[in-house]
């Protein structure tokens, strides 16, 4: 699973920041992006999902760029 985290967040042989805090931002992410889809659909306001999914590449693009 590590080996896993640690691919999908980082793009280099080495994070320029600590993986942990990388491994769990991919988490809260994803988990914010499919609670708040099921929301989005729940309420009837789907035509905000594209926006909750722009956020999310947005975010994943930054981890795996390794911006400081």
């Amino acid at each position: 699973m590590w080996k896993f985290l640690s691919y999908i967040t980082n793009n280099e042989p080495q994070s320029r920041h600590e993986e942990i805090f990388d491994a769990f931002f991919w988490i809260i992410e994803t988990v914010a992006l499919i609670f708040g889809t099921w929301i989005l659909l729940a309420k009837h306001e789907a035509q905000w999902i594209p926006f909750l999914v722009i956020e999310y590449c947005w975010a994943v693009d930054n981890l795996r760029h390794n911006r400081p």
